[in-house]
């Protein structure tokens, strides 16, 4: 049992990595962060270190939310730029 629960979290971490890297768009890079992060915390519980598992379980939310806003600013700024006219920047 703890075998295939090992392969479905390295499946969950593999298949994050691949989203993270080819796909375009930041939100399904977030979206691909968390897929990644879940396998990482089935993981580390899998390895029986549950403190850290509880503390990731704890900051993965808040880090998912920090790149959220980070690519809504980052959008934000890229439409007054182009607004503005001033693409060089």
């Amino acid at each position: 049992m703890e075998f295939f629960v090992s392969i479905i979290a390295i499946a969950l971490m593999v298949l994050g990595a691949f989203g993270i890297i080819f796909l375009k768009r930041p939100l399904d890079k977030i979206i691909m962060f968390t897929i990644l992060d879940a396998g990482f915390v089935l993981a580390v519980v899998l390895f029986k270190y549950l403190d850290v598992a509880m503390f990731a379980a704890l900051v993965d939310p808040l880090s998912t939310l920090v790149f959220i806003l980070a690519v809504v600013k980052v959008n934000d700024i890229r439409k007054n730029k182009l607004e503005s006219g001033d693409i060089n920047d």
